[in-house]
């Protein structure tokens, strides 16, 4: 039966008028997003033919052209801003045409993003994307390869605020009878429980400001940076070389993960006024990110050499103030980031338990498993605490398909038939350069963490 025949046939149902609220940044993006479609089950009509959904929801679009720049430039800066000087100076200075190519890649890739938005207004998320594109099976993808992403993100996360709280309580031990943990290792334990009600918050506005000290954390780390460099004694003389080839494949995840973010920005693009601008603020966004990571990989790849760590915070002077507080911004980040990345995982769970059980049993059961889940995430940042295998791997592995692969074959797939032959090869090119970075960043920096943890034992 043809769709119009289904659409006609079908039945109504009760439709409710139901609001985004739109939040600054990224988990609250995303919180928002996923409270709404899963919500949105109150919005639908129903046809009893073919128990096909249609979804009808309103997003508020309040959000100018500034605003949604700082919304980008918010969700981009993380922890790329911590590796880049340490990916600069293995891979060479000219690894640096790298970090910027891959920057111009991932504004284009977020660019037909817009455009796919723009062709169906009943698409709201990177998963509608995938399932304007290939159906179920490519919403159900995208879905796997959000959640993946998220959860090895906060691995990392973690990983950053078990090596950064030793500097930061330097002097400091501590022993509990029976375990076999470092002073570290507790640190970590503590700060994660000091975390964990965090994780039960379901309210928006609570998120939303856990949001903004996370950007505030990022902007303190940077200018922390920023001042060592003008005003420290140390002085920007390491040399650099020119190119390490061999160290790109375990680099390149490092600066893919940089750019990991193209899953929020369907949420930008949906909350703004004039959405027809949504590529000069791709173009904005990256091009400053970019400038920042370009500029900040020099100056840590020159003012500490070969002795740069992963994470730069790490290699800074501890004597000094400007190094006391980005250590404090790193280990704060992370606790601002548990309840922002939880919230798609807690509103999909709530949306599966039943409808007649009370809210309060649903917290119960909603903070719970997200607590278990933090849980499992702090063990395996304990037992794998390999900072940078784990982030490069994140970004060859998960990240390099969402910024760059799957966007370019969700526009070929819903563009083919209005497209030129210049921009189908320009997109097959980028699909051919992310799954070659994919799989070799993969190799590398699989062996990386396997060497490491037999290292580490």
């Amino acid at each position: 039966m043809p769709d119009n025949k289904k659409t006609n046939g079908c039945c109504s149902c009760l439709e409710l008028g139901h609001q985004v609220v739109s939040e600054s940044m990224h988990g609250a993006w995303l919180a928002s997003t996923e409270l709404n479609s899963l919500h949105s089950s109150q919005n639908k009509k129903l046809c009893n033919c073919d128990h096909a959904l249609i979804t009808t929801s309103n997003t508020t679009t309040t959000s100018s052209f500034l605003h949604s720049v700082i919304n980008m430039v918010g969700m981009l800066i993380g922890l790329g801003q911590l590796s880049t000087p340490y990916a600069l100076e293995n891979g060479g200075w000219l690894s640096a045409l790298l970090l910027i190519g891959l920057g111009i890649m991932c504004a284009y890739t977020a660019h037909i993003i817009g455009k796919c938005l723009e062709e169906d207004n009943n698409s709201k998320t990177y998963a509608d994307i995938g399932h304007q594109a290939f159906g179920r099976k490519g919403k159900l993808i995208a879905f796997i390869f959000i959640y993946v992403e998220i959860f090895f993100t906060l691995v990392s996360y973690t990983i950053s605020l078990s090596d950064n709280l030793s500097l930061v309580f330097a002097g400091v031990h501590l022993q509990v009878p029976g375990l076999r943990l470092s002073t570290s290792q507790l640190l970590t334990v503590i700060a994660i429980v000091i975390a964990l009600p965090s994780i039960w918050l379901k309210n928006l506005s609570s998120i939303s400001f856990l949001s903004f000290g996370g950007i505030l954390m990022s902007m303190l780390i940077f200018s922390s940076v920023a001042c060592l460099a003008a005003f420290s004694e140390l002085k920007s003389n390491q040399t650099i070389p020119i190119l390490q080839l061999h160290k790109i494949p375990s680099i390149s995840g490092l600066y893919i993960f940089s750019y990991a973010g193209h899953i929020v920005f369907p949420n930008i693009y949906t909350a703004m006024k004039d959405p027809s601008k949504f590529t000069k603020v791709s173009i904005t966004s990256f091009t400053l990110v970019t400038t920042l990571y370009t500029g900040l990989a020099f100056m840590g790849a020159k003012l500490f050499g070969p002795t740069v760590s992963s994470q730069m915070t790490l290699s800074m002077p501890r004597h000094l103030i400007v190094t006391k507080i980005a250590l404090w911004a790193t280990v704060l980040t992370p606790m601002t980031k548990y309840a922002l990345e939880f919230t798609p995982f807690a509103a999909q769970l709530d949306h599966n338990l039943p409808s007649y059980m009370s809210s309060r049993m649903k917290m119960a059961i909603r903070g719970s498993i997200g607590s278990l889940l933090l849980l499992l995430i702090l063990v395996l940042a304990l037992s794998v605490p390999y900072f940078e295998c784990v982030l490069s791997l994140t970004g060859s592995l998960v990240s390099v398909a969402i910024s760059a692969i799957f966007p370019c074959a969700f526009y070929l797939k819903i563009f083919w038939p209005k497209l030129t032959k210049q921009v189908v090869v320009l997109n097959g090119v980028i699909i051919i350069i992310g799954a070659v970075f994919g799989v070799i960043g993969t190799i590398s920096s699989s062996k990386s963490l396997i060497m490491s943890f037999q290292r580490g034992h």
